[in-house]
């Protein structure tokens, strides 16, 4: 799933919620409370859905795959998070021993 369709979803997701609570206790609870609570209760569990889904990881994305991850010094105070220590093994080949 591509990010712009995981926003489409997550935001569609968050209409439906805030739709069922403003129908829930706008024009429901006249007729009946315990519809209203129950509508209220399946509006409470979307939220967390949505954040799921928003979420998800696709094998296309590769965003987790940060070379900077593998990088021993990383928690040392004044190391530059931003270039990471190990090198590739074509920058040992070009640099040589």
């Amino acid at each position: 799933m591509q990010q712009r369709r995981r926003h489409v979803y997550y935001f569609g997701a968050m209409g439906v919620c805030i739709g069922l609570f403003v129908l829930a206790w706008g024009v429901v609870r006249f007729f009946s409370v315990g519809a209203a609570i129950g509508m209220c209760l399946v509006a409470m569990v979307i939220p967390p859905l949505a954040a799921i889904v928003a979420n998800k990881r696709d094998p296309q994305d590769d965003w987790w795959q940060d070379p900077r991850w593998d990088d021993p010094r990383w928690d040392e105070p004044g190391h530059d998070r931003d270039k990471p220590d190990h090198r590739t093994p074509d920058q040992d080949r070009r640099d040589g021993p």
